[in-house]
């Protein structure tokens, strides 16, 4: 299985002294979307009164302009320690044993805007990026990204795909309708979608997922799996499965 998750827009500060290295991020065939998007973002962030337009920056949040200036030399971590927020609170991976955060590494991609899906365990280094940004120079986001990514995805060949991302994170690059998957809606009981609970469930549903590592590798399997553990999750009218939080 293959689990697919959103990025924060808060990220921890700080990491190791070792710079991105573009060739070793999971995917390598994206390397040229990767590329110029740094490049890109470093060159914008040279006028800060155009990066904070493009980026929607407030007066006290213009310091992330500096992050995108040292994409090249800042530090890294791994990116599923890089974000913060209530999904990857919820989830916990510093916290989780050894060969938890391994699971996590074999089985978890987060999509990013600057670089694609990345593996969990793959050095980033901290940015600022948003999915609907226009990023000046360069075509929008959803049109470098799409095709490359719904590719990049299928010849990974995963039996079956788990997608927690937002939609639009499904937008810059939908699994493809050959690939078995299934996108997950986090619902209350009244059937009404949710938004902290949805993402703080989402990320709850990955830690369960990374201390029991069971071996699922369809939709049914993934059902079967949610209900001995507990979870109420259920079909969708549209085709989605429904997670009550």
């Amino acid at each position: 299985m293959l689990i697919l998750l959103p990025p924060s827009e808060t990220k921890r500060a700080g990491g190791r002294a070792r710079p991105l290295d573009i060739g070793r991020l999971t995917y390598p065939g994206l390397a040229p979307q990767r590329e110029a998007l740094v490049d890109a973002l470093v060159a914008l962030s040279r006028d800060e009164v155009e990066a904070a337009r493009v980026l929607k920056l407030g007066p006290t949040q213009r310091s992330e302009i500096a992050a995108n200036a040292l994409l090249r030399d800042a530090p890294t971590m791994p990116a599923i320690d890089r974000y913060t927020g209530v999904l990857y609170d919820a989830l916990g991976a510093a916290s989780l044993d050894p060969a938890g955060r391994r699971w996590l590494g074999a089985h978890v991609r987060i999509h990013s805007a600057p670089f694609g899906p990345v593996g969990a365990l793959d050095a980033i280094p901290a940015y600022r990026l948003g999915a609907a940004a226009a990023v000046p120079g360069l075509p929008s986001l959803k049109r470098m990204w799409t095709d490359a990514v719904t590719a990049a995805l299928a010849d990974e060949n995963p039996r079956f795909v788990l997608d927690l991302r937002s939609e639009a994170y499904v937008g810059l690059g939908p699994v493809a309708a050959s690939v078995p998957s299934a996108y997950v809606r986090v619902v209350s009981d009244t059937g009404r979608a949710l938004n902290h609970f949805n993402k703080h469930a989402k990320g709850a549903l990955v830690r369960r997922l990374a201390e029991e590592r069971p071996r699922v590798s369809s939709r049914a399997g993934f059902v079967r799996w949610a209900d001995a553990a507990g979870l109420r999750i259920q079909d969708g009218d549209d085709g989605t499965l429904q997670l009550f939080a």
